[in-house]
């Protein structure tokens, strides 16, 4: 199993929260499931994570389609 750097997790769990409001506590990863995204960027692996199991997306960073959101 890959280790999981400290300084990765900080970065992917910052990913995870600005593109998917959560973090890997909180989404359920365990070591394992780390492990299986730790070969990638941060970011990439918070992507990747969320397209395989199916997470929304933060409305503010990707809106819905025809969602008008006004500042």
């Amino acid at each position: 199993m890959t280790p999981i750097d400290a300084e990765w997790l900080e970065d992917f769990d910052h990913a995870l929260l600005s593109l998917f409001a959560t973090n890997h506590r909180e989404a359920g990863m365990d070591a394992y499931l780390l492990g299986c995204y730790a070969d990638l960027e941060p970011r990439e692996a918070a992507i990747a994570y969320g397209n395989d199991y199916d997470l929304a997306r933060t409305p503010l960073l990707w809106p819905m389609p025809g969602l008008v959101l006004h500042s």
